[in-house]
């Protein structure tokens, strides 16, 4: 009887061993592709059943070409790296990894806000400057702050837990979610209008692309600053960095960016009012340990019963073995 074969696309930030052992252990044959290269992913992954990634791009043509690709696992809350229509036509099951790092994001986000209010990358900047005056900056008391939460799902929901004490007045957008306790409800133009503080928790959709445009930041408030731990298709960064310069924004804290990482000469590396992290807010050791065993456990329980746990596209039905 032939052995289910699973494949590794692309391995960035984490170990993959824990979840390779659990793979071989349900029957698995494991591969890794020399890169996440389309040409490098098809090399390894012709005879695929599972293909796992990282960041790679699970695009139709790459798919047409993996014929035997029942399950796409992602290791990560994000899937917006995959062909999700694709994947619904062929019958492929699409899965994530939802729980691993909402105590890691939540707190990256928490960090960053109130790295900004208190102005500690400006500050930090002006002290190895030879600058010894704290008065350049506007230092916010926080119970006198008003943040706007958009999107309350897990890492939102939890965002707002962390911040809710500190602050004078939470206030949320979702338009999936109706209510949040503590968290007064409004449409997102008027977040925006209000809040000195804006911390991004969407998914990025066809919906949500974009949805910060030049049109929606030049709503926020005066001196506001913005926080993205999402993704960064979220934002128009251009329009970003022009808010920026004309001072309308006070600083933005990014963990996320449009190229990563970023080409030297990307003026956001430059800006004296942007914090930058390279894509770490969800790491941990007990997040990577998370996110690498829960991707493997998606196609194993896919294999073993037909149906994995954490579901973004619903494949073809399997029989359970």
């Amino acid at each position: 009887m032939r052995k289910p074969v699973a494949v590794y696309t692309d391995v960035v930030d984490t170990d993959p061993a824990p979840g390779v052992k659990l793979l071989e252990e349900a029957g698995f044959t494991v591969r890794f592709a020399a890169s996440a290269a389309p040409a490098d992913i098809v090399a390894a992954a012709a005879d695929a059943d599972a293909l796992l990634l990282g960041y790679a791009e699970i695009d139709r043509p790459l798919l047409e070409a993996l014929p035997a690709v029942r399950i796409v696992a992602t290791q990560s809350v994000g899937y917006d790296m995959v062909d999700l229509d694709a994947c619904r036509e062929r019958g492929i099951w699409v899965t994530n990894v939802p729980g691993a790092a909402t105590e890691e994001v939540a707190s990256h986000a928490l960090a960053m806000t109130l790295a900004l209010l208190r102005g500690l990358p400006y500050l930090d900047r002006d002290v190895r400057a030879g600058i010894w005056d704290g008065t350049r900056h506007d230092l916010r008391r926080l119970s006198e702050v008003t943040v706007g939460v958009v999107g309350l799902g897990r890492i939102g929901r939890r965002y707002a837990e962390y911040v809710r004490p500190l602050v004078g007045r939470i206030v949320g957008y979702d338009p999936a979610v109706t209510a949040m306790h503590g968290v007064q409800w409004l449409a997102l133009d008027e977040l925006l209008a209000c809040s000195d503080v804006v911390s991004l928790h969407l998914p990025l959709t066809a919906e949500t692309r974009g949805l910060l445009d030049a049109r929606r930041l030049g709503l926020m408030r005066e001196g506001a600053s913005l926080v993205n731990v999402s993704r960064a298709g979220l934002i128009d960064h251009r329009a970003l960095v022009r808010c920026l310069d004309e001072g309308r924004l006070s600083g933005a804290a990014l963990d996320v960016l449009p190229q990563e990482p970023p080409e030297p000469g990307d003026p956001i590396l430059a800006h004296p009012r942007v914090l930058l992290t390279p894509h770490a807010a969800y790491l941990s050791a007990a997040s990577s340990r998370d996110y690498v065993l829960q991707q493997a456990e998606n196609v194993v329980l896919w294999h073993a019963r037909g149906r994995p746990v954490s579901v973004v596209v619903e494949g073809r039905p399997m029989a359970p073995r």
